[in-house]
């Protein structure tokens, strides 16, 4: 390679050539740097129809995927694995953070466990609003459910968008109920939006409370609490214990100012100790007698129909955005109009009902 200066006009200057570059030391270093050859849908189903957890990582990896390809294959996974779901016990956990979900989802997995069948963990792990990474560290807090041959963990980054990861996990679920697993665990990232969305596509919600931090009523937020079908003070051992009982009294007063749930249920409300795995059982036991409560009322089926509906509409909403922000004259036309706005001599009312008309006019006419 020659190098500029190396010119006589650069006196003192001297660029060495350098030295080739050596043989690379690992022989299969070559071959594995090709890129592998993504299996066909009818693999992947193939796959997660035996219970292959590998095909399952890959069919949720197309599920997560920005790709128009991937997406496509995913839809075809989905459908084709969508007779084979619907067989599982889907349960939300959610709770404040530090309220010790992952800890608890450890010990109720392996309880889960215990009795036979598969669990599988989703959890939603909040991304940076800078950054857009996530910690993805579920899995290190979960240590004996990590190992076990029975469980399939998967954290899932929210990107931002709690719909669109709310979506992926809906999908994910008729993908991990295909493969046979019986119990699926859908972890939110804590008190917040996620929680409505989480609501949707779960049969049992759980609440995960704390005592001891302060403000007990604090934690009696109207909206989560008329999702919850059980609340579970955590942490209740050791010099906790008192102020634990103190907390479930007071939810338990506060349940019966709210109007009757849709499904006639009472939520019950229960101590226990995730670190030390004291109440465990109890708290299963509550969610045993939910479902055979709801499944003879019918309400386990008709809360099913309710929740396709609703996705049916959110994936409507979904196609919508992305057509509508996805074509480029549009998004000429959204930075023309908004230089207008930033600069006052037009309305944000007067320019979104500009692009809306030249929306349905004349793009959805073509």
């Amino acid at each position: 390679m020659e190098h500029v200066e190396n010119d006589e006009q650069y006196t003192g200057l001297t660029v060495n050539s350098g030295v080739d570059q050596p043989p690379t030391v690992n022989p299969y270093l070559a071959s594995r740097r090709r890129r592998r050859v993504l299996p066909s849908a009818s693999e992947i189903i193939e796959g997660i129809l035996k219970g292959d957890i590998t095909m399952l990582s890959r069919g949720v990896t197309l599920v997560e995927s920005l790709s128009p390809d991937h997406q496509s294959l995913a839809g075809e996974i989905i459908e084709k694995c969508l007779p084979y779901s619907g067989n599982s016990r889907r349960i939300g956990i959610t709770g404040v953070p530090g309220a010790g979900k992952s800890t608890s989802i450890d010990v109720f997995g392996l309880h889960v466990l215990r009795d036979g069948g598969k669990l599988a963990v989703l959890a939603i792990d909040p991304s940076s609003e800078r950054t857009k990474g996530s910690i993805l560290g579920d899995k290190t807090r979960m240590e004996k459910l990590s190992i076990h041959p029975n469980a399939f963990i998967r954290p899932s980054p929210s990107a931002g968008s709690l719909g669109g990861v709310a979506r992926k996990t809906r999908e994910t679920i008729i993908l991990c109920e295909a493969a046979g697993f019986n119990n699926i665990f859908v972890e939110t990232v804590g008190v917040g939006q996620s929680e409505t969305a989480v609501h949707s596509m779960v049969d049992f919600f759980l609440l995960i409370q704390l005592a001891g931090t302060g403000d007990e009523l604090q934690g009696i937020k109207r909206g989560i609490m008329e999702m919850a079908d059980g609340i579970v003070i955590n942490k209740a051992d050791g010099d906790n214990i008192d102020r634990a009982r103190l907390a479930q009294a007071q939810f338990k007063s506060a349940l019966r100012l709210f109007p009757p749930t849709p499904s006639g249920w009472n939520p019950e409300v229960l101590t226990y100790s995730g670190y030390y795995e004291l109440g465990i059982t109890e708290v299963w036991d509550m969610i045993d007698r939910y479902f055979e409560f709801v499944k003879a009322n019918g309400y386990f089926d008709r809360r099913r129909r309710e929740q396709a509906r609703y996705w049916m509409i959110e994936t409507i909403d979904t196609s919508l955005r992305r057509h509508f922000f996805d074509n480029q004259e549009i998004a000429a036309m959204l930075a023309e109009r908004e230089t207008l706005v930033l600069d006052n001599r037009l309305s944000s009312f007067t320019a979104a009902h500009d692009i809306l008309d030249y929306y349905f006019k004349e793009i959805c006419r073509r």
